[in-house]
This record gives structure tokens, C-alpha cells and sequence, in this order.
């Protein structure tokens, strides 16, 4: 069965600041001080026995870190609904664009290098996924 990608929970948006990715070597308290931060921003730590990778958003363009966009799933979507990133990973890997997932509860946030936005958003819509106008004005540039 394919994605329903007219049904609003699985509507693209990309966010409209940049992202890093870093691995760190501890969870320490300026990370945590910084997840519980009261802002609007996407922030995600992920501790493993392995590592701790941290992403989120950055203040501006001119960080050095920036190197990440971000394209947001509407959600909520139901445990149900299933293939969702293979749904997504596929056009991207046919593309060549590489890509870091973070999944919630109610939906997943996928980010891809900012060189490669463009090249994202042709295969995302060619395989059918929607976007917001925002995305949709970009696709027309």
C-alpha cells in the first residue's frame, strides 16, 4: 500500500533555519540546560551505549555548525501509518542526498546537507510527497 501523501499529517514543510548535527562526547549540563530551554526550537539528544548525538537549530546562517535544513512532517501521524521514512529515504537516496532522521511521538523531522535542498525537494515531489507554500515557491525557483 502507498503513503496517502494528500492526507495533511504527511504535508512537508521545511523549517526555515538551519540545523547542526554533532556527536559530543557526554550528555553534559549546557546540553541539558539547553533541551529544556522554554523556546520553539528543535532541539534532540540521543544517547546510545555508543555515543550521543545532538541536533538542532541554529541561530542564524552564519553559524558554522549550519550545515543541515530540515524538513518537517505535519503530523500527528498514527502508529499505524507505516513506511513513512522509507517513503521518504527512497527519493532521497535516489537523488544522492544524505539524511538524518529524528522521529517523535507525533512525527519525524529529516535533515538533509543545505547544499542539497534544491535536489531534495525535485525528488521528494516527483515521488508525490506535498509540500507548504513556503517549499512550493523554492520548487519554483
Amino acid at each position: 500500500m502507498s503513503l496517502p501523501f494528500d492526507h495533511p499529517c504527511l504535508r512537508l514543510s521545511l523549517l526555515p533555519t538551519p540545523f547542526f548535527v554533532r556527536k559530543v562526547q557526554a550528555v553534559t549540563p549546557d546540553l541539558l540546560q539547553k533541551l529544556s530551554a522554554d523556546t520553539a526550537e528543535v532541539f534532540s539528544i540521543t544517547r546510545t551505549p555508543e555515543e550521543v548525538s545532538v541536533a538542532g537549530q541554529c541561530a542564524s546562517d552564519e553559524d558554522p555548525e549550519a550545515k543541515w535544513r530540515c524538513f518537517k512532517i505535519a503530523g500527528p501521524m498514527e502508529f499505524e501509518l507505516t513506511g513513512i521514512l522509507c517513503a521518504f529515504a527512497t527519493p532521497l537516496k535516489d537523488a544522492g542526498v544524505p539524511m538524518f532522521a529524528i522521529s517523535t511521538w507525533n512525527t519525524d523531522y529529516v535533515l538533509v546537507p543545505k547544499e542539497k535542498v534544491g535536489d531534495a525537494v525535485k525528488a521528494l515531489g516527483s515521488y508525490g510527497w506535498l509540500f507548504d507554500d513556503y517549499v512550493a515557491e523554492l520548487k519554483q525557483h
